[in-house]
């Protein structure tokens, strides 16, 4: 039973409500609008709830669990309550989602302004915030699959929104899926939780002092207060939940899908790469953690370490802008899950917040660049690719403040001090340290693995903003004579910027810049115990870390805009052609799995066409011929025999007709020849 609310409890969870549905409200106005008024609705859809959510954030946020749910439907037995529950976790997703989603609306009402299908795109993102909103602050882990699934058909929208681009087709495709991978995944845990715990109730599950905190593991049972199924369950329930994760967040080995996705809008990229479609695994981790045991989040650390790791070695030599923000995504979010596993829970989901911010800024960046070397394009009818850095260059003199708003945005991904993002990665680092002392030695190649990661990181973002700030304006090299009017763009693009950016520096978070521990993300999610500094890792990581990437940052500079000849390895050997090629995992899933499938489909097509519709092509002709030869034996044996009995009945009735002349001599004559034969007849016999 639910306890009673208060009414500024249950006030506020109405409020969560509205905030929730005014997008969807939105979603239905424009499928009848026309024109530019789509966009409009949208983000005054969008703003409203952001206001809504800031109330209920501040009225919520460590306020305690406000949970209001009524009578759903009814089967047999079984009740099922759809409500909504707000907690830190949902509360802080509820506000980080709407702030941002607003600046992303507001950047897409000029970048998609001369889009045709202007109209369809406020829709489609209308339903996929709708969706994600939904998601966070739902009660029950039937509401909860039906929004995660919608989560990921709305974005298959916006990812194939250009839909007569082939490879944007192709994208959405990947990526739905490898989505369903996941799906299944979540599905049958889902299941098998229902069959252990009989309910969906997310309180119930996952809360302090619930069902599965009240569980536990012991001679290969796994035994609930009620029940009690054989353990195996419980590590499927637990593979389940993290495939779902690998599937959205995009963690190996279902990460293949995210950076094909830049096929859509980049403003749609923003939102997907920030706080809705691969932040939904990540809360999916948090709402799921107590699930997991001891042995379970070491193999979450060692995934999401890989991932990191691996992510962040092929974004050093892409080209295509959009892409190597992409491989940074999938990195960011192999440490969120890595810190997960390390039960740094608190830092995993500050990050989260931290990483909302500064990767919406970078992709609105990439936005407006992307946007003005098109025009680039376009004026000059030159055959290039608008997204590739080699292009580029030269442009902070023409974009000033887009040039500032990377800056802030890279220094927060590298977790340079000053910005957000060093507060939530030296929690991590710092942490992955301590838990690996814990352990035995092999398990300090973790936290090792992610200070390369880090330094790699710096890289990678230090050669993008090189590339495309500075130096000279490359495409001069295409066509000298080149017509380049190219700036910040107007205010819709430039309120987003300075928004975000703002948001990526340290006081949002804290007004200790150098303390993570000071932050109040970090504090709503940790307990007081573990608040204080117990060693010297506190000290060393930050200080050691932030030098080493310095260097690093320097060693880019020196490299891209010095030009000198020191390149970190040459370019035609197999380790950059190992990175360039992404590892050549699409290259293998192709080989392991399209192709076979493709020669399955193929030889059942075969199969299908040659025998299958041979066998009843086969079986057609007999038939066929069979009626043929019915119809010439009806024809001439029936029909002929009838045919011969009504020639021998006429030729009869025609015979004995001759008899009936009417005249007496020719009866007397008939009678005596009668009379004579049958005299003959007997005298014979």
């Amino acid at each position: 039973m639910n306890k009673t609310l208060t009414y500024e409890e249950t006030k506020m969870a109405y409020h969560a409500l509205a905030a929730v549905l005014l997008p969807l409200l939105a979603f239905v106005i424009n499928g009848f609008l026309k024109g530019k008024a789509s966009g409009w609705v949208s983000t005054i859809a969008i703003l409203l709830s952001g206001v809504l959510a800031i109330i209920v954030f501040n009225h919520t946020f460590n306020g305690g669990t406000i949970h209001i749910s009524r009578l759903w439907f009814t089967i047999g037995d079984t009740q099922l309550q759809a409500g909504v529950l707000l907690n830190n976790l949902s509360t802080i997703l509820l506000l980080l989602v709407n702030l941002i989603a607003l600046p992303v609306h507001i950047f897409s009402m000029a970048y998609m302004g001369h889009d045709q299908r202007y109209g369809r795109y406020f829709t489609c993102l209308s339903l996929f915030c709708f969706s994600m909103l939904a998601l966070v602050v739902v009660d029950n882990m039937v509401l909860f699959y039906a929004f995660w699934e919608l989560v990921g058909f709305s974005s298959y929208l916006l990812i194939g929104f250009w839909y007569k681009k082939e490879v944007a087709i192709q994208a959405n495709k990947k990526a739905f899926i490898m989505n369903r991978i996941g799906d299944v995944g979540l599905l049958i845990a889902i299941l098998v939780l229902y069959s252990q715990y009989h309910t969906f109730d997310l309180i119930k599950l996952f809360g302090e002092g619930g069902l599965i905190s009240q569980s536990y593991i012991k001679d290969g049972m796994w035994i609930a207060p009620a029940s009690s199924i054989p353990a195996v369950w419980q590590y499927i329930a637990c593979v389940g939940v993290f495939l779902a994760v690998c599937a959205k967040s995009a963690q190996f080995p279902l990460h293949t899908w995210l950076p094909d996705a830049m096929e859509g809008p980049t403003s749609v990229s923003a939102l997907i790469h920030a706080a809705t479609m691969v932040a939904a695994g990540i809360f999916l981790l948090g709402r799921a953690f107590p699930m997991f045991n001891t042995s379970e989040l070491d193999v979450l650390a060692i995934i999401g370490c890989f991932t990191a790791f691996m992510a962040a070695t092929i974004a050093l030599t892409q080209n295509d802008l959009k892409r190597i923000l992409a491989f940074s995504t999938i990195s960011q979010l192999g440490f969120m899950v890595m810190a997960m596993g390390i039960n740094a829970y608190a830092s995993s989901l500050f990050h989260l917040v931290t990483h909302a911010f500064f990767k919406c800024l970078l992709f609105l960046v990439a936005g407006v660049v992307i946007h003005e070397m098109q025009h680039v394009k376009d004026e000059n009818h030159l055959d290039i690719d608008p997204q590739n850095i080699l292009y580029m260059g030269g442009l902070r003199k023409r974009m000033p403040l887009t040039f500032i708003a990377a800056i802030i945005g890279g220094a927060a991904l590298v977790g340079l001090p000053l910005t957000s993002g060093y507060l939530s990665k030296d929690g991590i680092l710092i942490q992955a340290f301590e838990w690996a002392d814990t352990k035995s030695a092999v398990y300090m190649t973790i936290p090792i693995m992610m200070i390369i990661t880090s330094l790699l990181t710096a890289f990678y973002i230090a050669r993008l903003i090189f590339k495309v700030f500075f130096g000279k304006l490359r495409v001069l090299d295409v066509k000298p004579a080149v017509l380049c009017h190219i700036s910040d763009g107007g205010w819709q693009y430039k309120v987003p910027l300075i928004l975000l950016s703002v948001c990526c520096l340290f006081p949002v978070f804290s007004l200790n810049p150098l303390l993570y521990e000071h932050s109040w993300v970090y504090r709503a999610f940790m307990s007081a115990e573990h608040l204080e500094r117990m060693n010297i890792y506190h000290t060393i990581i930050p200080v050691g870390l932030n030098i080493m990437v310095v260097v690093v940052i320097y060693y880019a500079y020196a490299v891209y805009v010095q030009e000198r000849k020191m390149l970190p390895f040459a370019q035609n050997n197999w380790a950059f052609d190992f990175s360039y090629h992404q590892w050549y995992f699409n290259k293998a899933y192709n080989t392991l799995f399209v192709k076979p499938v493709l020669a399955l489909s193929g030889g059942l097509f075969w199969f299908d066409r040659t025998i299958i519709d041979g066998f009843i092509s086969l079986l057609q002709n007999i038939l066929l011929w069979l009626s043929k030869m019915a119809d010439v034996f009806d024809r001439y044996v029936i029909d002929g025999f009838l045919h011969l009995i009504t020639a021998i009945v006429q030729y009869i009735g025609n015979f004995v007709r001759s008899f009936q002349t009417g005249r007496v001599q020719y009866y007397l004559l008939s009678m005596l020849a009668v009379i004579v034969a049958w005299f003959i007849f007997k005298t014979l016999i």
